[in-house]
């Protein structure tokens, strides 16, 4: 895999909003059949091949760094997972995708400390830690150079009446993260079926961490492609 040209993203939730179902969904298009938790401090990267938008369509090859865990927990399983990150691209990935389960609140509150986590900014310069929407600094991600992408999860579980509400919310963190949001069900590949505008936005942002390793020196100068011809994911497996 070495001589291939690689893209490496990091997918951050709580254990149990479905990132790994995620994953698979994006790699085979196809249901993950007994999904099970991630848990401890675990790492599970797929790739998929890429070429939407990307100059003269030449294929990137999408890692999607599954990292397991919870927010809060002890230091050594962090200390850990700072590995990962800056694993990722020497200091910082190349790309984020924020996974939270729509049925459960606090796995939303938790993205604000999972992306100050993996951005090395999990603590103010007063040291305070963030650990929810209510004492986040919004301007920490105003420049941030890193593309984020969220993703809400377990759609299909919110009842007719509450779906008002929970939109809402995902709006507002989209908003506080800089970030466009996508809401679907892993059970049901159509949420991401092409031509859906979350496929565009999909695309959208594998454009923008393409772009932000090959092809922008000044990172927070970035922008985008404006090629846009195909929307192809092939499925393979890196261990």
């Amino acid at each position: 895999m070495a001589s291939l040209d690689r893209v490496k993203v990091l997918v951050l939730g709580d254990s149990g909003c479905g990132k790994s179902s995620l994953v698979h969904l994006l790699c085979q298009n196809q249901v993950l059949g007994n999904p099970s938790w991630t848990v401890g401090c675990s790492l599970d990267v797929r790739i998929h091949d890429y070429k939407e938008g990307t100059p003269e369509e030449k294929t990137y090859y999408i890692e999607l760094w599954d990292v397991g865990g919870s927010v809060g927990c002890v230091s050594s399983i962090k200390s850990t997972r700072a590995v990962f990150y800056n694993s990722v691209n020497v200091c910082f990935p190349s790309g984020i995708i924020l996974v939270h389960d729509l049925t459960n609140k606090k796995s939303s509150q938790n993205l604000y400390r999972w992306s100050l986590e993996a951005l090395n900014k999990d603590s103010s310069p007063t040291g305070v830690i963030v650990s929810n929407g209510s004492d986040y600094d919004r301007e920490q991600f105003a420049e941030n150079p890193v593309p984020l992408l969220l993703i809400g999860t377990k759609f299909d579980q919110i009842p007719e009446n509450k779906r008002s509400d929970v939109l809402n919310r995902t709006a507002f963190l989209s908003e506080d993260f800089n970030a466009e949001e996508i809401n679907l069900d892993c059970t049901n590949p159509r949420y991401l079926a092409a031509g859906t505008s979350n496929a565009v936005k999909l695309s959208r942002f594998f454009d923008k961490v393409v772009e932000k390793r090959y092809f922008t020196r000044d990172p927070s100068q970035m922008a985008g492609f404006t090629d846009r011809k195909r929307f192809n994911f092939k499925s393979l497996h890196y261990d």
